[in-house]
């Protein structure tokens, strides 16, 4: 007899995914639903009302905010240092995910609890280890007060762990035998790095770079007794949207503020857009 074969019936051994039962469907549509309720409240309402504030004054005011001179140089001394911050700790971000995942020696615990420290300190209370470290008083003899490179080191510190959280997982779950098969056809270390591991992190490098950079430009608590509020040296941009809301300037504080969001989304759009590419040619390589 010969058999028929329905559009249902089993094809391989499996069984063909049907349609998604309603109650699948209804689940779906409510967690959807909950998530983009307690996103509005949460994220998208706040952005809504600092933009709808920044327009207030009209096309004019918020041009004249986002130009004057102390913004402008606000904006330059914020990009300048968070970018180094970053580039910085894109480096030892990396060196120190690979020394907690990699290598095993004593205190490896310890040290990679103390990393998450930065997450859960107050920031003003980062800010004030920098000044008892780097101040007038300095037990080191490095006197970074007021300083860009005092404020370097005070967003160095809440940024740092940003790259190394994001880098660590992807280093645990990378393939140990490509790398052992590389060094056994004659590659080097810096080679097996470059050409293995390297293109594997990128993703996560260009993510904890996105994260670490969006932190930094608007960074206020950990910055405000090292860095001092110096105007065009060490007066980041956060800092000048207190002193505008303390002028009463309450449009050209939201306009500051819009200026640094729309740098932060920029930024971590390319990144991460970079960063799926990256993934993209690695998964066709492999």
């Amino acid at each position: 007899m010969t058999s028929v074969i329905t559009p249902h019936a089993s094809v391989a051994g499996g069984d063909q995914p049907g349609p998604r039962p309603r109650s699948a469907r209804s689940g779906i549509s409510l967690r959807v639903g909950v998530a983009m309720v307690w996103l509005s409240v949460i994220v998208l309402l706040p952005l809504a009302a600092i933009g709808w504030q920044a327009v207030g004054g009209g096309r004019q005011a918020f041009w004249l905010a986002v130009t004057s001179n102390a913004a402008l140089e606000s904006f330059r001394v914020t990009l300048t240092i968070s970018a180094g911050v970053t580039l910085v700790n894109l480096v030892f971000g990396l060196l120190i995910a690979w020394v907690l995942v990699r290598d095993d020696f004593p205190g490896k615990r310890l040290l990679d609890a103390i990393i998450d420290l930065p997450f859960a300190l107050p920031t003003i209370v980062a800010s004030l280890v920098m000044l008892a470290l780097y101040g007038a008083n300095s037990p080191v003899g490095l006197h970074l007060q007021h300083t860009a490179w005092g404020v370097g080191m005070a967003l160095a510190f809440v940024t740092l762990p940003f790259v190394v959280r994001s880098v660590q997982p992807v280093l645990l779950e990378i393939d140990r035998e490509t790398e052992e098969a590389a060094a056994s056809l004659g590659a080097n270390n810096l080679t097996i790095f470059t050409r293995v591991v390297l293109p594997s992190l990128t993703p996560a490098l260009l993510s904890g770079a996105g994260l670490a950079f969006s932190r930094a430009i608007g960074e206020y608590g950990s910055v405000v007794l090292i860095g001092g509020a110096v105007p065009g040296k060490t007066e980041v941009s956060s800092q000048w949207i207190r002193t505008l809301i303390e002028n009463d300037d309450r449009t050209g504080a939201a306009a500051i503020s819009i200026v640094l969001l729309s740098i932060s989304f920029v930024v971590l759009f390319i990144l991460r857009t970079l960063g799926s590419r990256a993934a993209r040619r690695e998964e066709v390589s492999a």
